[in-house]
């Protein structure tokens, strides 16, 4: 553990003027806040923010971060207070030590919940203070090094998992791949001990088979590189364990198979040195097709630049190489970190991470403690790709991202406006994945809408959030002004109209907050018909429990959306024109069933409301049954009467066939029972058909 002085030195040698009294303090009072407490490993429990502390120094940042270290666990941990912390060290770690701290008298019902709620209020305050990031991450490493002291297995791999998912993820956003790289080789220890094991021992043997197999490598590429007139810097080493492992998986080979598990560095002095340095290897010795990736002209959302390519030697070895210039090579070991040094101004997120404002919105929108977690991990932790607007605007995305999830990248509200998108100038439908190095344009309409079949194949968490978002807020207006025209319907029944305060009066005897609130539980059926007669006007439903006065009105449901305020029964697909029902059941959408409908014998009467379409209603699925002779041509012909008449085929499939006759059953969008009475006349008189009937 460093002393005391050791901490205050190191912090003076790379910031002579950091306030060294403010770091003394910090030091005294969390060995004195932290007295007697010990950690797993026996060691006193001050002692890890101390190291803590010193891993921030490798960084050389400012003071008031290494304080924040320091007193990271104080207010977690012992009987210290925010304001005590305020009033001794200042406003600015005050508000980051609160940050860092989790909640850990939260109320919560689950070991999801409690994590999603620390997660959110360590993204929100690393929103406010990037430097909050830093200490996390700094203290999670730590944590790490000394998982194995844990007794508990299940504490050790929920640690562990926490690591892989959140915190590496976060340090590879911000460009920090030495804390990224130690972490997930530690992690993998403990969730894949069998695995780290094996190709630990596999690369120990084939570094004894080739111990000096680096070296050559390296010496010979400097070489190569200093007879082309660049002197560099070479390094060279294995890839870490996790990283192989990841790379057999997705390849489903063995690590023999694996042939690029060692990568070199060539550090140079200028960027123009590293498009040189780049063509004298590539004259050298043959680059693997499509592993070449320019990060220097188009960097990582972190800021990471460098040129990667992959060359295969003489000796059929592929080996990947790096070249970058020093000022790179510090973005990329250190990534943000790089910008907090202690000379630097305040770095705020909005102009370094621009994806921290994603996670923010993300944290906005989520409506429970899953959806958090899996947008959040969504966000951090994919492979990215590259795509361009028509303006030459670069969007990095997930590896497998479609153009919704594009427009979703560049505005919330070109994603809820997106029809259609053009590929490379081509029109493809939203689903379309996007290639690496595309051109994407979205197409938009003011009149469109977040529609829920997006997110079957929006990918991102921005995107997710802001559909789910949107389909919460829509079922929720529907579901208020359906329950208001059942609400108008039930209050015509009541003996005498009601008085203007009713409704409030009414809100205070079934304690609900608000108007809302009622006409959702109304919508729902939370509460009956006779309760709201009751609640507005007491008295007024006497007699038994079912007797009440019956429904006078028809409630109409144009103007709601299928799928939302209510559903379409999927055995009768009522359509415009059909005379309908609503089945109310507690909690659940109402369900519209045509009167005709056989399951509605299954229901009790007291469950059922009188529904109508509205005025001039339009559009609606229906199902019909159609046999065919069996002869060529004969599905075609049926398709083009089908067409012909203005109805469109979303669902086709044969249902039997013999040697004479076959029979499909078709799924078509019409405009109401009219439309489709015209079509089923037309398709009985084609020579084809033998019977068509709504199924």
């Amino acid at each position: 553990m460093l002393r005391q002085y050791e901490l205050v030195d190191r912090v003076l040698s790379y910031d002579p003027q950091a306030d060294e009294a403010l770091l003394n303090r910090a030091y005294v009072f969390s060995v004195n806040a932290h007295g007697s407490q010990k950690r797993a490993s026996g060691d006193p429990y001050f002692s890890h923010p101390i190291e803590v502390a010193g891993i921030l120094t490798d960084l050389h940042l400012d003071d008031e971060t290494i304080a924040t270290a320091i007193l990271h666990d104080t207010i977690e941990d012992t009987v210290a207070t925010p304001d005590e912390i305020k009033r001794l060290f200042g406003d600015n770690v005050a508000r980051m030590v609160d940050g860092v701290t989790k909640l850990s008298k939260i109320e919560a019902q689950s070991e999801t919940e409690r994590s999603a709620e620390n997660l959110r209020k360590f993204l929100l305050a690393m929103s406010d203070d990037i430097r909050v990031l830093l200490v996390k991450l700094a203290d999670r490493l730590h944590n790490m090094r000394t998982l194995h002291y844990i007794k508990s297995e299940d504490k050790r791999r929920r640690i562990a998992r926490e690591t892989m998912d959140i915190y590496a993820p976060l340090a590879e956003r911000i460009g920090m791949y030495e804390f990224m790289k130690e972490m997930q080789s530690l992690a993998f220890k403990e969730l894949e001990p069998e695995a780290y094991e094996s190709i630990t021992r596999r690369l120990d043997a084939l570094k004894v088979e080739g111990e000096d197999r680096i070296a050559k490598i390296g010496s010979g590429l400097k070489l190569l590189l200093s007879r082309g007139g660049i002197e560099a810097e070479v390094s060279g080493r294995e890839k870490h364990p996790y990283s192989i492992w990841k790379k057999m998986s997705e390849r489903h080979v063995s690590l023999e198979q694996l042939s690029d598990i060692m990568a070199f560095r060539a550090t140079v002095e200028t960027e123009e040195e590293c498009y040189r340095a780049l063509g004298v290897i590539h004259r050298r010795w043959p680059m693997v097709p499509g592993r070449f990736k320019d990060y220097i002209s188009t960097p990582k959302r972190n800021g990471y630049r460098s040129l990667h390519t992959t060359v295969i030697l003489a000796d059929n070895q592929r080996v990947e190489i790096q070249i970058r210039t020093r000022d790179m090579h510090a973005q990329a070991e250190y990534g943000l970190a790089a910008h907090w040094a202690y000379k630097q101004d305040a770095v705020r997120p909005d102009t370094q991470v621009s994806w921290i404002r994603d996670l923010i919105e993300i944290l906005e929108h989520a409506d429970s403690p899953e959806e958090l977690l899996e947008h959040t991990r969504m966000a951090m932790y994919q492979d990215r790709i590259f795509a361009f607007s028509p303006a030459g605007e670069l969007i990095q995305l997930p590896k497998g991202a479609t153009p919704i999830d594009f427009a979703y990248a560049v505005h919330s509200n070109i994603g809820d406006q997106a029809v259609g998108a053009k590929v490379n100038g081509q029109v493809v439908p939203l689903r379309t994945e996007i290639q690496q190095g595309d051109q994407v344009q979205i197409l938009r309409s003011k009149a469109q809408e977040p529609q829920a079949n997006w997110l079957n194949f929006a990918i991102t968490g921005k995107a997710r959030a802001a559909i789910r978002r949107h389909i919460r807020h829509k079922e929720r207006d529907e579901t208020m002004r359906l329950g208001r025209k059942l609400y108008d319907e039930i209050v015509t029944r009541l003996p005498t109209p009601p008085g203007a305060s009713a409704l409030k009066d009414a809100l205070k005897r079934l304690k609900l907050a608000d108007e809302a609130t009622l006409m959702e539980a109304i919508a729902r059926r939370k509460l009956t018909d006779r309760q709201v007669m009751e609640a507005v006007m007491p008295g007024s439903a006497t007699g038994d429990e079912h007797e009440h006065p019956p429904q006078q009105h028809a409630i109409e449901i144009k103007g709601l959306t299928s799928g939302v305020a209510f559903d379409f029964a999927i055995d009768c697909r009522p359509i415009p024109g059909d005379r309908i029902v609503g089945l109310r059941r507690a909690g659940k959408p109402i369900e519209v069933h045509a009167i005709e409908c056989a399951h509605l014998a299954d229901s009790d009467e007291e469950d059922w409301i009188d529904l109508t379409w509205g005025d001039k209603a339009e559009g609606g699925i229906a199902r019909i049954a159609v046999t065919l002779k069996n002869e060529p041509g004969a599905l075609g012909a049926i398709a083009t009467l089908i067409g012909q008449h203005k109805a469109n085929i979303l669902e086709l499939r044969m249902d039997n066939r013999d040697t004479t006759f076959h029979t499909n059953v078709i799924e078509l969008e019409v405009r109401n029972a009219a439309h489709l009475m015209k079509l089923l006349a037309a398709l009985r008189a084609a020579d084809v058909v033998s019977s068509a009937e709504r199924a």
